[in-house]
């Protein structure tokens, strides 16, 4: 009998593990076409989304998961590949606050302060995807994190219909804890979508981000009207009031 509840939690146990690293592998090649970690082949799209980790570890050193995506974050930027920046992160505590840590550090790696938009209630990846377009109305944007949680955030993305791709930033040396907790997460994440059919915690009220005003392509730069331009045009009447 004993050997039997033996043989069968082997079995379990077997089947379990199977099943959860077919999983993981399964939304690694089903995402595999939205991830790019070269830079230059990344379109170019309106909104890049930073996924909000905390800065420090709890042993008081800086956590690179977070560096590299602020990184991650300027660069692409700097590139031209995304025009805002999206800060979605935990701000459960007065004392933790993602969005706003990441905001400081954008800003003082030089992206303007008008050019960052902050989501306070990005409490897991879920939130942080599913608000991206119900709350701030953005379809067709860039996640910005490392590989393997892209693998993630992009599945929600697809399996929500959302249009998403990912930057792949660098990842730190010591990744085999994260990895395997990575592959838990992801049966969650299946759970989630597929059984739970999970929905953010918070959506609140719609936020814009604000749109680039281009300029078409026949239209001067500056002077938007030259001196002899100007001479030329003829004189209103509040003009010739005032001369």
């Amino acid at each position: 009998m004993l050997k039997r509840l033996i043989y069968l939690f082997l079995t379990l146990f077997i089947l379990l593990a199977v099943t959860l690293i077919a999983c993981d592998r399964w939304i690694g090649w089903k995402t595999s076409p939205y991830i790019f970690e070269d830079i230059d082949k990344l379109p170019a799209k309106k909104v890049g989304m930073v996924l909000g980790t905390s800065k420090y570890y709890t042993s008081g050193y800086i956590n690179q998961f977070y560096q590299y995506r602020i990184q991650g974050a300027v660069n692409a930027y700097n590139s031209g590949k995304i025009q805002y920046l999206l800060l979605s992160g935990d701000n459960a505590k007065h004392s933790y606050n993602e969005p706003n840590t990441m905001r400081k550090d954008l800003i003082k790696a030089g992206i303007p302060a008008s050019r960052i938009v902050m989501d306070f209630a990005g409490f897991r990846t879920l939130d942080s995807v599913v608000r991206t377009k119900e709350v701030f109305g953005t379809d067709g944007f860039t996640i910005i994190t490392q590989r393997f949680h892209c693998e993630r955030a992009v599945f929600i993305a697809l399996e929500k219909g959302i249009d998403a791709q990912c930057f792949a930033v660098a990842s730190p040396k010591s990744m085999f804890k994260v990895r395997i907790r990575e592959v838990f997460a992801r049966a969650g994440a299946m759970i989630d979508v597929y059984i739970l059919n999970r929905e953010p915690r918070f959506l609140g009220p719609p936020e814009t981000i604000p749109a680039i005003q281009s300029i078409p392509d026949d239209i001067k730069g500056y002077p938007a009207v030259s001196p002899e331009e100007v001479e030329s045009l003829p004189l209103s009447d509040n003009n010739q009031e005032k001369n």
